[in-house]
């Protein structure tokens, strides 16, 4: 079976139409890397042409729908029950230094609730996608999560914390707790393709503080149609755009929780 609905139809094609600009840019941007000339401003300018084009395609077969995306914040406001949730370049630092570690995300917004998206990689040409109630695909191939039932077996991947984070302590004295009770524990940079990665067996579980909803509202249809758990942790009312996250294979969903608890890591 393949998700053939209008919205995966319509944010998958503005995925491909964004994309050969981007692997054009990242061709670029290794370039950059051997000359004098900083690449900085450069990210900038392929990351709001990146969501201007998404944001274009995206408006054309509904203007009315509210938009939440990382440079441009919130277009129509007033409408909350369809909005689309736009990260035009998740893994921005690995596109920098040209690491082929990053993603278009995409997710729809239906009364509150995802009900599909899609992160897609272009360089490595990996599309992953889901709509509520009709399963999870990478490039066509239906795809669940891993089996693995137990903790200290698990593959694990993480993030953060940024440099202007304010609780590096507690992150780095969670990952320390964490990867002594797991198999092992990775850090890719690219959030949604951590919960991309869970989704289709890769890893066994993600977890990861002070992430923003772009990041990840495209990965919490993917891993919830894949067949896992994906859990909000310790999180500020007051900041609703603002998450921590733990999404797992669900076996392994308990165990991971309770490690990183705040009780545990305070």
């Amino acid at each position: 079976m393949r998700l053939n609905s209008p919205q995966i139809n319509l944010i998958t094609r503005a995925c491909m139409k964004a994309s050969r600009f981007l692997i054009r840019d990242f061709g670029e941007i290794e370039n950059l890397q051997v000359s004098t000339k900083g690449p900085g401003d450069f990210v900038t300018s392929a990351d709001k042409r990146t969501e201007k084009i998404l944001i274009d395609e995206l408006q054309k077969a509904h203007p009315e729908y509210g938009i939440v995306t990382e440079e441009a914040g919130i277009i129509n406001k007033t409408n909350k029950k369809n909005r689309w949730i736009i990260d035009p370049i998740d893994g921005t630092l690995n596109f920098l230094n040209g690491i082929p570690q990053f993603a278009i995300s995409i997710g729809y917004e239906e009364n509150g609730e995802i009900k599909c998206g899609v992160i897609f990689n272009p360089i490595l040409n990996e599309m992953f996608c889901a709509e509520k109630g009709n399963g999870a695909y990478l490039n066509n191939g239906r795809i669940r999560v891993s089996n693995k039932k137990k903790i200290n077996d698990a593959l694990l991947v993480t993030g953060g914390p940024e440099g202007a984070s304010k609780i590096k302590d507690k992150i780095f004295s969670e990952y320390i707790k964490v990867s002594n009770n797991v198999s092992h524990v990775r850090k890719f940079g690219s959030a949604a393709l951590d919960m991309a990665y869970v989704a289709c067996g890769r890893f066994d579980g993600f977890w990861q503080r002070e992430l923003k909803y772009w990041d990840i509202a495209a990965g919490i249809i993917i891993l919830k149609e894949a067949g896992g758990l994906v859990d909000f942790f310790e999180n500020d009312a007051s900041s609703p755009l603002k998450k921590n996250v733990l999404a797992t294979n669900s076996n392994i969903h308990e165990e991971l929780k309770g490690l990183i608890s705040k009780k545990d890591i305070e």
